[in-house]
């Protein structure tokens, strides 16, 4: 994206939404209505303006364009102090950040307020499949890395190619490359080809494989969170079987780089207080998400630790230079 086009929307976007004082911020989801960006902000700001955590309803503009990336160069170039301003962000925007998508722009233009619910990784195989664990999946990967192919709904280089490597780099495997990864259209897609035999695991989000899991098609092996799902709570986390991986679909905030970090604080405390409401209880669970909740400089670490990790994947599997 040409920083010539991405000055163009972003006018387009900004004069598309008149700002009015009767909101008490402004949050920019970075798609068009429907999905994960547009739910972050009109869940989390709603629910913030219903349990008292701001006087005001806030404003929720659509701002598609470069796959999150009109928004944040809009954030870094025009409203870099605005201290009345929340992003909707994901897994999927550290994941760009890492593979150098925004044109150029980096993590550290922005701060990460938090992530309070995330729609969990998981590694799932056939039900049939011989493989009864993530440690016999990975203990055959190590005797024959070229024999074993995971499909995802990601294309490569993406999220949910990265999840295995993640896993497999854990595991003591140093060479990444080695590993098949099959990208195809979406999580349903990823089932079908491990279901079918085509590949051996698919690794995707638990939101994917709930239709699968209750229908006997497929079983999980694992799932990438700190703690066994509510709900599901038969599935074993990797890092209960030896191998400390925590890689999930996070729903969170950044804000402008150079607000005061009274401000930040103001929108971190604002986020908990949504995070520990029963309001959003009951989205999570209405929406397929698990508890996830880092807020705060705890988050921002986070961060930074994922998009380190996702670059330096990114570049042993030539995805980036």
């Amino acid at each position: 994206m040409t920083k010539r086009l991405i000055k163009a929307l972003m006018t387009s976007a900004v004069l598309s939404v008149s700002a009015t004082t009767a909101f008490a911020a402004e949050c920019i989801a970075p798609a068009n209505p429907g999905g994960g960006w547009d739910f972050t902000c009109r869940q989390i700001g709603k629910i913030m303006h219903d349990i008292g955590a701001v006087d005001k309803p806030v404003q929720v503009t659509n701002m598609a364009g470069g796959g999150g990336g009109l928004a944040f160069a809009h954030v870094v170039s025009e409203r870099g102090s605005d201290a009345d301003l929340i992003v909707a962000a994901s897994s999927a925007t550290s994941t760009r950040l890492a593979q150098n998508a925004y044109a150029g722009m980096t993590a550290d233009q922005v701060r990460f307020v938090g992530a309070i619910g995330a729609d969990p990784g998981v590694i799932v195989v056939a039900a049939d499949s011989p493989y009864q664990s993530l440690t016999d999946l990975v203990d055959a990967i190590k005797a024959e890395p070229g024999k074993i192919a995971f499909a995802g709904g990601s294309a490569v280089g993406g999220f949910d190619h990265i999840k295995p490597l993640m896993v497999l780099q854990r595991a003591g495997i140093t060479d990444v490359k080695a590993i098949k990864y099959i990208g195809v259209d979406g999580g349903a897609d990823a089932i079908t080809q491990t279901v079918g035999g085509f590949t051996q695991a698919m690794t995707g989000d638990m939101s994917e494989i709930v239709g699968f899991l209750k229908s006997g098609d497929v079983r999980a092996i694992a799932v990438l969170t700190e703690e066994r799902v509510p709900g599901f709570e038969d599935i074993p986390t990797a890092k209960e079987q030896g191998l400390d991986v925590v890689a999930v679909n996070w729903r969170g905030l950044y804000v402008p780089k150079d607000i005061s970090d009274d401000d930040f604080n103001m929108w971190a405390e604002r986020l908990q207080k949504v995070a520990d409401s029963a309001e959003w209880q009951e989205a999570m669970a209405a929406n397929g998400l698990a508890p996830f909740t880092k807020v705060g400089g705890d988050f921002q670490s986070y961060v930074d630790g994922v998009v380190a990790e996702i670059r330096d994947l990114s570049k042993e599997i030539g995805v980036i230079q």
